[in-house]
């Protein structure tokens, strides 16, 4: 597969030009018809052959399966959410905190991992943020922060939603670990630009979604957990899918990952997950960034001093200033170019991916 056959086989590309890929991916058809297949399969003809439960626990194995070698880790390591947030929100609820507890973040962080944190505060969690510069992290102010003796837990982006910097995780993993602190990283923005070894990383949990970089559908989220630390966790929310067998007399949490798992979800998103992770692979990495390399660097050249990204290549996120983001946003929308504004900085961003073209960012400069 060649960029531009994804391109023609996306139906958003034919509506206008989509730079938004950080917030929302557009899916190909061939993703939306391995969801919608499996959806009717699965409400028209399972439930009187295999049986809908079979049918979505056979999915469930195959999907972890997929995740685990995709990301370098092992099937039982890989748990099954609905998003990036849904998947950070299992594990602040699983860890067993005291009360004193700190957990360190970046000021960088999405809302997803600022919201689990803030809900702790009636168990006694302090939250603790490091001040970053530009999307960049001090290490020596890191480390100060994660020697703290009250520290359990750091939570990071591996890339930065709002500046698009690559932060050199498998490093912080190692100073943070010296001082005993466990390490969840929220890598939505990388699974689909950029390879993810969560084995390089060394981090405890990596906590992704399908429906960004991956272009895959809403709903097929992944949480990966190093094994140890997984065995040591009590779900804070349990269900039949978090048991060995859940019609026990003696019921036995389930072995790893899949123990964050809860109950009945539908398994059509996951077929989805699956087919847009064998597109990213058809492409391949290189393909996949060395065009949004060449992209971005031909939109940050006209951007000019208007650049607030790194003007090297990091990633295909390339955050901008603009008097008014909002209206700029609206504006270039309704010329068919769709990016999206910051909360902070206050700028707007683009994402740039393989699908995009020379064209497209053309286009954008152009409007600006």
């Amino acid at each position: 597969m060649e960029p531009e056959d994804l391109r023609a086989s996306i139906p958003v590309c034919e509506r206008g030009i989509y730079f938004n890929t950080g917030a929302s991916g557009p899916a190909p058809r061939h993703v939306i018809e391995a969801t919608t297949d499996f959806l009717e399969h699965h409400e028209s003809v399972a439930p009187v052959e295999e049986g809908a439960y079979p049918a979505a626990y056979e999915t469930f194995d195959e999907t972890r399966n997929v995740v685990a070698d995709f990301v370098g880790a092992d099937s039982r390591e890989i748990a099954l959410t609905n998003s990036t947030a849904d998947g950070i929100a299992r594990v602040a609820a699983a860890v067993d905190w005291s009360s004193g507890d700190t957990v360190v973040r970046t000021d960088l962080e999405h809302s997803a991992g600022v919201i689990p944190w803030w809900n702790l505060r009636e168990r006694g969690v302090d939250v603790r943020v490091l001040e970053t510069d530009a999307g960049r992290v001090d290490l020596d102010a890191l480390t100060d922060a994660v020697a703290d003796p009250d520290t359990r837990l750091l939570c990071l982006n591996s890339i930065t939603w709002n500046y698009g910097t690559r932060l050199p995780i498998a490093e912080i993993v190692e100073i943070a670990h010296d001082h005993d602190t466990l390490v969840l990283v929220d890598a939505v923005q990388s699974p689909g630009q950029v390879p993810v070894d969560v084995r390089e990383w060394g981090a405890d949990f990596v906590a992704a979604a399908g429906h960004k970089w991956l272009l895959g559908p809403w709903g097929a989220g992944f949480l990966y957990v190093d094994r140890e630390v997984a065995d040591g966790l009590t779900p804070g929310v349990a269900g039949y899918r978090s048991v060995v067998d859940p019609g026990a007399e003696e019921l036995e949490l389930a072995a790893g990952a899949p123990r964050l798992e809860v109950g009945t979800t539908s398994p059509a998103p996951y077929r989805g997950l699956i087919a847009a992770i064998d597109t990213v692979e058809a492409l391949g990495y290189d393909t996949i960034t060395a065009h949004i390399e060449r992209l971005t660097d031909r939109l940050k050249v006209g951007l000019g001093d208007r650049l607030l990204s790194p003007h090297a290549y990091e990633s295909g996120l390339v955050t901008f200033t603009a008097d008014d983001p909002e209206g700029l946003v609206d504006r270039l929308a309704d010329e068919g170019i769709h990016i999206r504004s910051l909360p902070y900085p206050d700028a707007v961003r683009a994402s740039v991916h393989v699908f995009n073209t020379a064209g497209d960012v053309d286009a954008l400069l152009d409007a600006l």
